[in-house]
């Protein structure tokens, strides 16, 4: 989930948080086996095994593949789950060591939503290419942790995975207070939000770059050109009902660039933006 993971309870014992954390744990591990591109059982894995063959999606895969479809669309192509090929030139370790860009250049006809042949419920994986649902998959676990929360417990919590978190319920002494990490001072908060309800995510290349004569390159790509984005924020915070919604709205302000703030404006989006 990139980073440590918690689940907080306002009001309960210590057996019964014990309880209840094992539940928020045990979906996430569910999602994490489901869907981890790093695992050979998962639906990932299996998608990339029958490469060039018609497969049929479960409802709850489905519906991922829907939304991503959907953020790909309301990104003009800058939100793309097939764009994970790039890792295999650019690696962002924090030191000064680029790819060539004749190898980046080589694996964009591999990348593009549009080149999958998906017909809900059945999805054909072109050979070369590959699924990643990295960018939905920590937001979509804490929300899956919540939902399964919620019929189980009746008190104040919050879930906080790697950073991206949801609350439902406010403390009898306050909203929940959430440190947004100021960029390049770790552990060091930059701001102090109050959270009732609802969610709050934050992308930034605090902690995964290059940096090259004095050029900072994020580790975030624009699948278009292979490359990282120019003159995005060092970090965006989004606020809203749910995880994935709030996760997503910050990746796609990232991948805008200087247009960050002006597409999170002309969405609604409560927002927060760190340079």
């Amino acid at each position: 989930m990139g980073g440590p993971c918690e689940a907080l309870f306002h009001g309960v014992g210590g057996d019964e948080a014990l309880r209840l954390g094992t539940l928020a744990a045990g979906e996430a591990w569910r999602i994490e086996r489901k869907y981890s591109r790093y695992r050979d059982d998962s639906v990932v894995a299996a998608l990339h095994r029958g490469r060039g063959r018609e497969l049929a999606l479960d409802e709850e895969t489905t519906r991922l593949l829907e939304f991503a479809r959907e953020c790909h669309a309301l990104s003009e192509g800058r939100f793309d789950i097939t764009c994970g090929v790039l890792r295999e030139a650019w690696h962002f370790d924090g030191s000064s060591r680029l790819p060539d860009p004749g190898q980046v250049r080589s694996l964009l006809p591999r990348i593009g939503f549009d080149k999958l042949q998906w017909n809900p419920p059945r999805l054909l994986v072109p050979e070369g290419m590959e699924i990643d649902l990295g960018g939905l998959g920590k937001e979509y676990a804490v929300d899956r942790a919540c939902e399964r929360l919620a019929g189980e417990c009746h008190v104040p919590f919050l879930v906080n995975f790697g950073g991206d978190l949801r609350a439902r319920g406010t403390p009898p002494r306050g909203a929940w207070q959430v440190g947004i990490e100021r960029p390049g001072q770790e552990l060091e908060a930059a701001l102090l939000l109050d959270l009732e309800r609802g969610a709050l995510a934050t992308s930034g290349d605090a902690r995964r770059f290059l940096l090259k004569d004095g050029v900072r390159y994020g580790h975030i790509l624009d699948p278009r050109t292979g490359w990282p984005v120019v003159g995005a924020p060092r970090s965006v915070t989004v606020a809203a009902s749910s995880c994935i919604e709030a996760g997503v709205l910050s990746t796609l302000a990232m991948l805008q660039g200087p247009d960050a703030a002006d597409f999170l404006a002309a969405h609604g989006a409560r927002h927060w933006i760190l340079d």
